[in-house]
């Protein structure tokens, strides 16, 4: 006899005013909301981008009381990670400038230029936590001189840093 496989059915996906999906968001997504918001997006997008990778749930009840659980603890850690930052802008703020040397020829043009790379890898230097994508850059620096630079380290929290660019000492061979 033939065993019986057991057919599992698919949850209702809830629609949207717009024909779109319904889908709590597990993680803040940019451009779309905030964790915990019910927001309605494209069922393509829903399907194939958001619920593959974990950003979003499907409103159920039992997915609705998980998340208000869990969203009491990432509030709790987003306040902490919001004044760790506050202390970090004031660290920023105390550092008069720093310097970042680069090749550059006798009339101050870089022959390359520096990047929001090469200013995180020197506020690292002194032991500031910052990443590259933070720094805010309109353009490769590309002259050696003093620029005063926007650092967003998220959340909404701003802070600006002086940078000094000087060409690099070489040392004369004869």
């Amino acid at each position: 006899m033939p065993e019986k496989t057991k057919i599992r059915k698919r949850l209702p996906i809830p629609k949207g005013t717009h024909r779109g999906m319904q889908l709590v968001l597990t993680e803040d997504v940019t451009h779309l909301g905030k964790q915990g918001e019910m927001v309605e997006v494209r069922s393509g997008y829903g399907r194939n981008y958001l619920l593959p990778r974990g950003m979003a749930t499907i409103p159920t009840a039992h997915n609705l009381r998980l998340l208000e659980r869990y969203k009491i603890r990432v509030i709790q850690a987003r306040e902490a990670r919001v004044a760790d930052l506050r202390v970090l802008a004031e660290q920023i703020q105390r550092v008069p400038h720093i310097t970042i040397e680069a090749n550059a020829n006798d009339e101050g043009h870089l022959y390359g230029s520096v990047t929001g790379h090469d200013v995180s890898k020197a506020l690292k230097g002194k032991n500031l936590k910052v990443e590259a994508e933070m720094v805010k850059l309109q353009g490769p620096i590309k002259l050696c001189g003093l620029y005063e630079l926007q650092l967003g380290l998220g959340y909404e929290i701003e802070t600006t840093v002086k940078v000094m660019v000087v060409p690099l000492k070489q040392t004369e061979k004869k």
